[in-house]
């Protein structure tokens, strides 16, 4: 019984943003928000099917104090935000324009059934890119979601 505590407890000490994704991540900055622990983390994305665009992501990381005296050992909170920036020329030409977009970005929030992912969703009709992050679930989706949006340009390459 011991053994499978303290398992249990070394998995959930494990950081569960190191599971794969479609873009990498950099950590830009861990703000400290309480005394327990828990941090707000923002990280950059490259997105990498578009060059000239930079997304920033920040949510919520809890501390492994907070997971063993609330008791939800594998899970963070589903909130993010996101914002989105032109940094250079932007070529479209490999993106893909279908309606729900294309993922860009996702990692896992908890051990196995929660992602925190970005999709990247092609706007023809305004010239526009959108960025939408949210979370998703096996069993059921989540209304927190956060939307960036960056204007295109007539120099900029369309799909």
């Amino acid at each position: 019984m011991m053994r499978r505590i303290a398992a249990a407890m070394a998995l959930a000490a494990l950081p569960l943003t190191a599971l794969p994704t479609a873009a990498a991540a950099e950590e830009v900055a861990r703000v400290g928000v309480d005394w327990v622990g828990n941090d707000v983390i923002v990280e950059a994305i490259q997105d990498p099917k578009v060059s000239g665009v930079t997304c920033h992501l920040a949510y919520f990381s809890r501390s492994v104090l907070d997971r063993l005296s609330q008791g939800n050992w594998f899970e963070d909170p589903s909130n993010s935000a996101i914002q989105c920036t032109r940094t250079g020329p932007i070529d479209l030409s490999q993106i893909e324009t279908g309606d729900d977009g294309e993922k860009v970005f996702s990692e896992g929030r908890s051990l196995i059934f929660k992602s925190l992912s970005v999709r990247r969703i092609y706007d023809a009709e305004n010239r526009v890119l959108i960025y939408l992050a949210h979370s998703a679930e096996l069993s059921e989706g989540s209304a927190k979601m956060s939307l960036a949006t960056v204007p295109l340009t007539q120099d900029d390459k369309a799909p």
